[in-house]
């Protein structure tokens, strides 16, 4: 029998949660408001600690926040470890979730990219979701409950077309293949692996972006507009929760029927 979820006496791990204008911080309040324990990883690691400071004052739940880049591979155990030894001593509750949504965009057209750029997209974006989780995954597998869910885009289904081009949209399509790939190995392990697929959102991840840009932008939704932070922390928490025990392995877009398929 595998023990079933519940947000109060579990921690979830968001990754790029210290943007003040983020769907990663947004995510993290929202684990918060339902009572979960809640871990905010960034790469400025004095705005995540931060974060959770507000975290635990505003909603009275444990909280840890500590900087980490997500694409280097003993910074995300160092992360780790510091959370399992908070998990451990009993300052946080067991693991519940993980989820990815650090990240980084690449406005320039393919000829204006070069192969740094190139490497720090996939890296941030694509690798990073491979660290993360494949570093908290045994905590979630010895618990034999838990929710991995990645950040990918709607770039990625419909190549480009927002704003992110090919690097970007390149890494997010991996994500949706890891997503998969791992949600069938894992199996009945009590673990599932999903992503959400999200258009144009109120962030501020666009940069550079002007004022007929976006409005160029939401004209081309059949909802006439953008995804508000919370449409899409809704989604996420939904997938981390025991309303989506049945589905693994899926794309939930969030898109305004933008891209249809």
């Amino acid at each position: 029998m595998v023990e079933q979820g519940n947000g109060k006496n579990r921690t979830a791990i968001v990754t790029g949660a210290a943007s003040p204008n983020g769907i990663g911080l947004n995510t993290a309040q929202r684990f918060a408001r339902e009572g979960w324990g809640v871990v905010v990883l960034d790469l400025d690691g004095t705005a995540a600690a931060e974060r959770a400071q507000e975290l635990m004052r505003d909603f009275g739940v444990p909280a840890h926040g500590a900087g980490v880049d997500v694409a280097d591979e003993s910074s995300v155990h160092g992360a780790r470890d510091a959370v399992l030894a908070r998990v451990a001593a009993g300052e946080l509750p067991p693991l519940g979730a993980v989820v990815n949504i650090a990240g980084i965009t690449s406005p320039a057209p393919f000829l204006e990219t070069d192969l740094a750029l190139w490497n720090r997209v996939m890296a941030v974006n694509a690798t990073g979701t491979y660290l993360v989780t494949r570093a908290f995954l045994p905590a979630l597998l010895e618990a034999g409950w838990g929710r991995i869910v990645n950040m990918s885009s709607v770039s990625a289904q419909r190549g480009g077309g927002v704003f992110g081009k090919v690097p970007y949209s390149s890494a997010k399509a991996a994500i949706l293949g890891f997503t998969k790939s791992l949600a069938r190995e894992l199996e009945d392990s009590g673990v599932t692996v999903n992503a959400v697929a999200p258009g144009a959102v109120d962030t501020d991840i666009r940069v550079g972006s002007t004022e007929e840009m976006e409005a160029s932008i939401a004209t081309a939704v059949p909802l006439g507009r953008t995804a508000t932070k919370d449409e899409v922390s809704n989604c996420i928490y939904f997938l981390a929760g025991d309303e989506s025990s049945y589905l693994t392995g899926i794309t939930l877009d969030i898109n305004g029927g933008s891209h249809m398929h």
